[in-house]
């Protein structure tokens, strides 16, 4: 005899679904393709660049420089860009024993309460980020391995985090809308 799944509606998305439900993203006024096509692009330009690398290395016994300097930061934008998308869906890091139990209410409220607290968070990091920009280009750093400025690179730190900082403020406005919660664990807005 199989046991029934658990029943009562669940807040998250990172809850998982019973097999005869397809996974949905939620509807956003800002569509999640883009960072799904920017993880692709930085993922393709990641392993074009390593492979460029690898088969420079394999005949001429030397290595293209630029190639690590550039890994590095897309490296650092796919972890951002990835963040982005994992806020937008409700999949970031949480303790489910605190934040699966009790009553739909609570569950509501630690839901609102996390986005919040990301919010706040990348948007410090971005409005701290500004500054090092600024000193970057007053300074005219420039990056150690091919002597690029450093601004070039930093100054995607602040738009990436306040676009993270925004969709979590996006996503505590639909954890908030959301009042009826059908079967199938989705909130309705109303």
């Amino acid at each position: 005899m199989t046991t029934p799944p658990e029943s009562g509606p669940t807040l998250d998305a990172a809850s998982p679904l019973p097999p005869d439900i397809e996974a949905a993203d939620e509807p956003t006024k800002v569509p999640l393709a883009i960072e799904d096509w920017l993880t692709v692009i930085i993922m393709g330009a990641l392993a074009l660049i390593t492979f460029a690398n690898v088969i420079v290395r394999y005949f001429t016994d030397s290595s293209l420089a630029w190639t690590e300097e550039f890994s590095v930061f897309l490296m650092i934008m796919l972890a951002l860009v990835a963040g982005s998308a994992a806020v937008a869906r409700d999949r970031h890091i949480r303790i489910e024993y605190f934040s699966e139990s009790g009553s739909m209410a609570r569950r509501k409220r630690l839901a609102q309460f996390g986005a919040l607290m990301i919010a706040v968070l990348f948007t410090l990091i971005g409005a701290l980020s500004i500054r090092m920009v600024w000193d970057d280009y007053r300074f005219e750093e420039t990056t150690p391995g091919i002597g690029l400025p450093a601004w070039w690179y930093s100054m995607w730190l602040p738009i990436v985090s306040f676009a993270i900082a925004l969709r979590a403020v996006g996503l505590m406005i639909r954890r908030g809308r959301e009042t009826n919660y059908d079967s199938d664990g989705k909130g309705d807005a109303s």
